[in-house]
């Protein structure tokens, strides 16, 4: 009983003091932090499995199945490479890392939940509703674009391991290749972002898709050229399959800013429904110039009467 006394009431809009948003900031910053802790611990576990998640398919590419000693004394020319680990306290960093990264993410929905509870009391009916949508549709297309950077990196490797002079030994130190698998997942995931940032610039009415069709060959040339420098590799093939997705994505985007601005348009025409007020025009305008009014009696003067009881009202002089 005394505990819901003491309980304090919440403000049905959301307010709070400073302190109040100091400290809910640090109770979520700290589950956030205690969740990814826990995972990364959990994951430290399996963190062998998880580079050989991500250095399999290179290797299936272009690692080499016999030693570099066998090679050289066979006289071939085939390019290939090892995965190496250079430095004593390296595998120990190495899985350090892993494990680190492994829990960032695995722990997603952890601390975005706690960073949507933080930021949603401020939020309006309808900004709410386009942050669900964000979110929905924001993490998978993230997801489309990591499986494609997972799936160009064996092509990737093989091109450039192609540069290499023949009996020449190729070893591909394992932390350098894990920050290249990273930050092209990384990027190709953001890249997929792009359309999902269009139609939300539509929605709230700063873009509209007439326009965005306007942009398609910048954006083509632009996106190209993305492309081209976000992939390590020169090979053509490469580039296109970062480049054609995202030409997909953005065409798709467009349509759907087209039919939303129609869909729009014709709520306009239509009016309001008859329980919806109608919209006010609040444009202030210039007053027109001010007509002299005469100043009428407060009551009639007298019909009858000598001419001193016309300035009298109830009965008394109004003149003293």
């Amino acid at each position: 009983m005394l505990k819901s006394a003491r309980k304090k009431e919440q403000d049905p809009e959301g307010r709070m003091p400073l302190a109040e948003h100091l400290r809910e900031l640090r109770n979520r910053l700290a589950k956030a932090v205690l969740a990814i802790i826990v995972v990364a611990i959990v994951a430290a576990f399996f963190y062998k499995d998880i580079i050989e998640f991500f250095t399999d398919p290179i290797l299936k590419s272009v690692g080499c199945e016999s030693s570099f000693a066998e090679l050289a004394e066979t006289g071939g020319h085939e390019t290939c490479a090892r995965i190496v680990l250079n430095g004593l306290l390296t595998p120990f960093t190495l899985a350090l890392k892993v494990s680190l990264m492994a829990g960032m993410v695995l722990a997603a929905p952890v601390w975005l939940y706690q960073l949507w509870a933080f930021v949603a009391p401020g939020l309006h009916r309808s900004e709410k509703k386009y942050a669900y949508g964000f979110v929905g549709a924001g993490f998978p297309l993230f997801l489309g674009g990591g499986f494609f950077a997972y799936k160009t990196l064996p092509t990737m490797a093989r091109v450039l391991l192609d540069f290499s002079p023949g009996g020449v030994d190729n070893q591909l130190p394992l932390d350098e290749l894990l920050d290249l698998v990273t930050r092209m997942v990384i990027v190709f995931g953001l890249s997929f972002e792009l359309p999902l940032l269009l139609v939300m610039l539509n929605l709230t009415g700063v873009l509209s898709g007439k326009r965005m069709l306007g942009w398609w060959r910048g954006m083509i040339m632009g996106i190209t050229v993305f492309a081209a420098v976000a992939t390590p590799s020169t090979d053509p093939l490469t580039m296109m399959m970062l480049a054609g997705p995202i030409w997909v994505l953005y065409f798709a985007a467009t349509a759907f800013s087209i039919l939303n601005d129609r869909r729009k348009a014709r709520i306009e025409e239509a009016g309001p429904d008859d329980d919806e007020a109608s919209d006010l025009d609040l444009t202030p305008e210039d007053v027109d110039e001010i007509e002299p009014v005469s100043a009428n009696r407060a009551l009639p003067e007298q019909a009858s009467g000598d001419g001193a009881n016309r300035d009298r009202v109830n009965g008394f002089d109004d003149v003293t």
